[in-house]
């Protein structure tokens, strides 16, 4: 009988994150997100639509959902690290500054813990802002759904 412990990330596509890695993705919003993510949630928070009030208001402009901003790490998980297949188990984020329509966001994920028995890990997360300000920070727990055929 063998001591050895199973590789949870045997089947995994892209195969376990080391402590470290890290990727980062940028895009820019734009009021096209503001309606697709109207589209799917229906949430027509009047931030999202109505410029003057927007303006008027203590954000001081137009902003998109949370969910547009934190759109951006969905893609990094599931496309980057740790790959095709992830998904969240838990989050804890905490919405820092708001996103406005047109500017330029960047995703960040880094790798804090891997488990080697079950393809799970914890990330650091974030996204800022052009001017490299901090929008949204927090943790994920992930999971990475074995794909390769054993």
């Amino acid at each position: 009988m063998s001591d050895a412990k199973p590789d949870g990330w045997a089947l995994t596509i892209k195969g376990k994150p080391a402590v470290g890695s890290f990727a980062e993705r940028s895009r820019r919003t734009k009021m096209e997100d503001i309606i697709a993510f109207t589209e799917m949630t229906g949430d027509r928070n009047p931030l999202h639509y109505d410029r003057e009030l927007a303006e008027a208001s203590v954000m001081g402009k137009l902003i998109v959902q949370g969910g547009v901003t934190s759109g951006i790490l969905n893609a990094l998980v599931a496309e980057d690290i740790p790959g095709p297949g992830t998904v969240f188990l838990g989050i804890e984020w905490k919405f820092v500054k708001a996103v406005g329509v047109g500017e330029v966001i960047t995703g960040r994920v880094e790798v804090t813990e891997v488990r080697d028995d079950k393809p799970i890990c914890k990330l650091n997360t974030s996204v800022r802002n052009e001017a490299g300000e901090v929008c949204l920070a927090g943790t994920a727990t992930v999971y990475t759904v074995p794909l390769k055929k054993a």
